[in-house]
Order: structure tokens, then C-alpha cells, then sequence
């Protein structure tokens, strides 16, 4: 698999270098030693990047980083990785439900037979037994993230995570996992506005909008495009913040300089929500930056 070209200013996604083709998140390496092999040159984005590599080098403590794949899932796999790297629990509202039957109770009890035509990213796959394949792909989700959440040696989580994001047909099932957590969330908020309750502001966004005005659309004209041909949205990742209870920083390097440096995904979230961090160069792929312990 051929390196990429750090001279470039618009580069295509990143790929694996062939050592560690089969690792989706690589190791650590160190920051400013990845922003010079990366941002070689004089130009005008070359440097602006290499500034905002130091400043969160200086300013943030971040001292080394992990690449990750670049594929349309990468956005998902960076806020799952540190979810269960970390060792997160769940969120409060799975606690209180059974995730798994989700599919099931959509059908059955909310009538959402239309969710037959959701697709599990580059495999369009539709039909009758959508529901019993999202079932096993939140089974995945629930079990994976249960036993991460117990696991309190942090070595033991790391060689874990190691195994788990190198396993190609785990890592999608448990994204589709994730895009359907969404779904399902965008579903629940869409039923309280239609009983005139209070909802969120990022959901008044998301329906306000031609292409997500209702579940259907977003699922049709969104969703399903995501781990095919294209990756999660900034709407994508206030409602997949929203959804996990996680607070999703991002530093947006192109940005530096600016009030858009720093953003969290979702804005309006709980204080107790725990924290965690990527960063991007162009809002397309992601890293995961590692803190001075």
C-alpha cells in the first residue's frame, strides 16, 4: 500500500502504511515528528498546519497521536476506539433499555417496517431480515462495550482494543451498530416534537432541513451513505455525541486561529458526560490525539 505524499495540500484519505495494513487505529507516534513528516514545505496550508500541530503540542499537552484508517467509517471507529479504550460505561438511557430489542420494538410496537431499507454501508443489503442483522450487529455493540466497561486494567483494555480493531467484520458490524443507535435516537426525538415536547436544538436543526426532514429522510438521504461513500457530517456527530452521552471535542486544525478550533459535538451537552478527543485536518478523517499523562 503506497505511503502518502506529504508535499501534497489536498491529499485523499489517509491509508495504512503495508506494516500495519491490518490495524484500523496505530500506535502512538510522536506528534511533531508526524506534523514534519506530514507538512513539509512552504506553502500556506503547510504552514498553518504545522502551527496548529504545536500549538497542541504546547498549549494542549498533546504530545503523540494515533492514525487511524481512512475509510468512510473512520469517524466512528475514532469515538469507539477511545469508548472502549478508555473503558466508558454505558450510556444512561441503554442502561435503562434493552438495546437489542430496539429492531424489534421499531417494527412491532412504533411500526417503522420502512427501516427494511436501511443499508449496511458499502453492502446494500434491504429486506424483511434487516431487523434480525441490526439485532446482531447491537447484540455485538452491547456485549463489546459491557465487557470493555468492566475490564479496569487499562493494559489489558489496550491489547483488547488492539484485537478488536483489527477485525474487519467486527469493526462494521459494531459501526452499523452505531449508526443505528442514531437512527433510533433521531426516531424517539422526532415522536416527542410530534407530542409538542421540548427537543434538543441539534434535532430541530437536523429535521429543519429538506434532506432529514423526518426519520425516513435522514435514514435514506443521510445514514445510509455512511461507511459507503461518505463518512459522518458535523450534524452526524452532534446527533452521535447526543446519542452515546459522550462530550466529542474536535480540534479542527484547518481552522486554527479561529472560535472554530475547538468544538464540541454536541454543544449542548450534560457536565457529567465523560470527554473525548479527535482531531482532523479537513473535517473528513479523523485522529486520535494522545495527552501528556
Amino acid at each position: 500500500m503506497a505511503a502518502r505524499k506529504s508535499h501534497h495540500p489536498a491529499r485523499e484519505r489517509d491509508q495504512l502504511p503495508a506494516a500495519a495494513e491490518n490495524l484500523s487505529v496505530e500506535a502512538e507516534v510522536d506528534l511533531l515528528g508526524y506534523c514534519a513528516r506530514e507538512w513539509k514545505g512552504e506553502t500556506s496550508r503547510a504552514k498553518l498546519m504545522r502551527k496548529a500541530y504545536e500549538e497542541l503540542f504546547w498549549r494542549h499537552h498533546i504530545k503523540c497521536i494515533r492514525q487511524v484508517k481512512g475509510d468512510n467509517y473512520d469517524a466512528l471507529r475514532s469515538v469507539l476506539f477511545q469508548i472502549l479504550s478508555q473503558g466508558l460505561s454505558l450510556p444512561s438511557w441503554m442502561k435503562e433499555k434493552d438495546i437489542v430489542k430496539l429492531p424489534e420494538k421499531l417494527l412491532f410496537s412504533q411500526g417503522c417496517n420502512w427501516i427494511q431499507q436501511y443499508s449496511f454501508g458499502p453492502e446494500k443489503y434491504t429486506g424483511p431480515n434487516v431487523f434480525g442483522k441490526l439485532r446482531k450487529c447491537v447484540e455485538l455493540l452491547k456485549s463489546q462495550w459491557t465487557e470493555f466497561s468492566g475490564i479496569k486494567d487499562q493494559h489489558k483494555r489496550g491489547n483488547m482494543c488492539n484485537c478488536l480493531f483489527s477485525d474487519e467484520s467486527l469493526e462494521y458490524k459494531l459501526y452499523e451498530a452505531l449508526k443505528f443507535i442514531m437512527l433510533y435516537q433521531v426516531i424517539e426525538v422526532y415522536e416527542q416534537g410530534k407530542s409538542e415536547k421540548a427537543i434538543p436544538s441539534l434535532y430541530r436543526l437536523l429535521f429543519s432541513r429538506e434532506t432529514s426532514s423526518d426519520p425516513l429522510s435522514f435514514m435514506m438521504n443521510h445514514l445510509n451513505f455512511i461507511g459507503d461513500t461518505c463518512g459522518l457530517q458535523q450534524i452526524d456527530m452532534l446527533i452521535l455525541g447526543h446519542s452515546l452521552e459522550v462530550k466529542i471535542k474536535v480540534f479542527r486544525l484547518s481552522k486554527f486561529n479561529t472560535r472554530d478550533f475547538e468544538v464540541y459535538y454536541p454543544e449542548e451537552h450534560h457536565r457529567e458526560w465523560p470527554e473525548i478527543c479527535l482531531l482532523t485536518e479537513n473535517d473528513r478523517h479523523y485522529h486520535i490525539p494522545v495527552f501528556q499523562v
